[in-house]
């Protein structure tokens, strides 16, 4: 099932069905335990991200072909870093360039985004799928500049303003993609394909991401867990390629569909 989150005219927020059209039908009961679809059409005034992330895990550098374009190992183990629920944005709402805390290296990053859908503590490789509700597809935006030279060493701070987590269109239940690790994936500047590989190129599985992430660690159910990126990314185009107001990105993941965003620069009230 494809699943998809929205307001509908009244303003309420409901989980509807995708139908093959276009058109979709409205979802009775959670997401997350039982839930069906009815016969009811929905109305969608607006698209919203397909879920409201408890957490929001991402694994960096893995992806062969993007570890060798930046020009260092591959890790011995999944680099984990963190980004806030704050980051959250919906298909077709605008990523935000930071300009209160400004950047001036902000940077595009398709990824598969995994949706737990029960809580997982110490998953083998065996059962680490059968925790997955869906899959999604991401944006990681990053501010490279604050990222890697202001960060103190740390990622989050360049991975963490608002706006920097675009998640849709929809969520493709696990039984719909039953091999995650076989899918193209793309993003699109302005129309230019810029990234443009497949899932394969993963050094490490969605399966022991899961196991890694979990190990003496409660997954609560709603986790995202942002996968990785390809390589193409803007930082390593020569010259580096940063988003900019006016840019529209376009990611997209097969079986899944097209995430849009514009790029504008943040309003900043006059204080």
């Amino acid at each position: 099932m494809k699943i998809i989150r929205f307001e509908d005219e009244a303003g309420t927020i409901r989980h509807g069905a995708l139908q093959a059209d276009g058109s979709a039908l409205l979802i009775e009961g959670d997401v997350f335990a039982a839930f069906q679809a009815t016969q009811t059409p929905a109305t969608v005034s607006r698209l919203l991200s397909p879920v409201v992330p408890s957490q929001i895990l991402c694994i960096g550098l893995n992806y062969k072909f993007h570890a060798k374009e930046c020009n260092v190992p591959e890790p011995a183990q999944p680099v984990l870093f963190t980004k806030g629920v704050n980051t959250l944005n919906h298909p077709d709402s605008p990523i935000e360039i930071p300009r209160a805390m400004p950047s001036e290296e902000v940077d595009y990053e398709v990824e598969l985004a995994v949706v737990i859908g029960k809580d997982c503590k110490n998953a083998t490789l065996e059962n680490a799928l059968d925790h997955v509700l869906g899959y999604t597809a991401a944006n990681d935006v990053s501010a490279r500049d604050w990222q890697i030279k202001r960060g103190g060493g740390q990622w989050c701070r360049g991975k963490t303003f608002d706006t920097f987590s675009p998640l849709g269109p929809c969520l493709v239940t696990r039984d719909e993609i039953p091999d995650p690790q076989n899918l193209k994936l793309s993003c699109k500047v302005n129309g230019k394909t810029m990234q443009d590989w497949n899932t394969d190129d993963m050094i490490y599985s969605v399966a022991e991401i899961i196991v890694f992430l979990s190990g003496s660690t409660t997954l609560p159910a709603g986790t995202v867990i942002l996968t990785g990126t390809p390589h193409g990314v803007g930082m390593a185009q020569k010259p580096p390629l940063w988003l900019k107001e006016g840019d529209l990105v376009e990611v997209k993941i097969e079986k899944i569909g097209r995430l849009s965003n514009p790029v504008i620069n943040e309003k900043v009230a006059a204080g």
